[in-house]
């Protein structure tokens, strides 16, 4: 996710009311990307991705997101078929406030929008509306969009042959510059997973990425000489939340390993076992579903 450097389609400094339509529609493993302000005098604003544009009758909205401002604020979101709307799903988290700037990213998967205000997970909206009726963007209310990006980042993988608990090779032996991709997806009611980098030639674990999805607790830690060392847990954001998508990014430079989830950079790990080229197997176990496994 995130990777922005797919082919895109700007919108600049749309007038609001903003009703544009979706070239090509959507499909999964796409984002659309919103940067935009919200005024001082905000009470609501909402994205809706819709079916048409007609406006009597009204036009089938599958996705309204509709952040308010009164009291403490909410996010609601909901979808308008034949003139009525469904239930409602609200948020009570916030990510919005007056007077700022704000990054909202809707990211396509073929059962559901995962949506990331300013580089955090907010929420997700199944699909009632089938993906192939959107066609159409608006964006109503109280707000200032900057730019609306389309983003087409490849084919989603389908993780056909990815059974959890999984244990392969990595494509190249590890050293710095090399890069290891996790696809995945964390169960609805996670507890925990893992990722181990490690050597076959010996149980050692170089590196043991431990998200205890539950208590929001990310644990890394090595297994060497037969025991586990000092654990670290130190994190700025907890990046998961069960029921998302994610791209996790192991990027291992000549001193640590650099981690980022959907984009954004989320730790460093100093290495603790040295013989890097010894490394050559990735293990992945826990509440999660794979969908790819990648190094380069």
């Amino acid at each position: 996710m995130m990777s922005l450097d797919g082919p895109q389609k700007t919108v600049s400094n749309p007038t609001i009311p903003y009703v544009g339509t979706i070239r090509g529609g959507l499909v999964p493993g796409e984002l659309i990307v919103i940067h935009g302000t919200v005024p001082d005098d905000a009470d609501r604003f909402q994205v809706d991705l819709q079916c048409g544009s007609s406006v009597k009758p009204r036009a089938d909205v599958a996705f309204h997101f509709n952040p308010r401002f009164k009291r403490s604020g909410c996010v609601v979101c909901n979808t308008l078929e034949r003139e009525k709307w469904g239930w409602e799903e609200i948020t009570y988290e916030m990510p919005f406030q007056k007077g700022k700037s704000f990054e909202i990213v809707i990211m396509i998967l073929k059962d559901k929008f995962q949506v990331t205000v300013d580089k955090k997970h907010l929420l997700l909206y199944n699909h009632r509306i089938s993906l192939e009726r959107i066609d159409t963007l608006g964006i109503y209310g109280k707000v200032q969009i900057k730019t609306i990006d389309f983003v087409s980042n490849g084919e989603m993988p389908d993780g056909s042959q990815f059974g959890v608990p999984y244990f392969g090779r990595l494509d190249t032996a590890l050293r710095p510059g090399c890069t290891v991709v996790i696809k995945g997806e964390v169960n609805k009611n996670a507890k925990s997973f893992a990722i181990n980098l490690k050597s076959s030639d010996s149980k050692d674990i170089a590196l043991h990425l431990n998200p205890r999805v539950k208590n929001k607790v990310f644990v890394r830690n090595s297994y060497l000489h037969d025991s586990w060392g000092e654990e670290e847990r130190e994190i700025a954001n907890f990046p998961f939340s069960p029921g998302m998508y994610f791209e996790l990014i192991i990027f291992c430079d000549a001193h640590q390993f650099k981690v980022a989830v959907n984009g954004v950079h989320t730790l460093e790990y100093k290495h603790r076992f040295k013989q890097l080229g010894t490394i050559n197997i990735v293990e992945v176990t826990g509440d999660v579903q794979l969908l790819d496994v990648r190094s380069w």
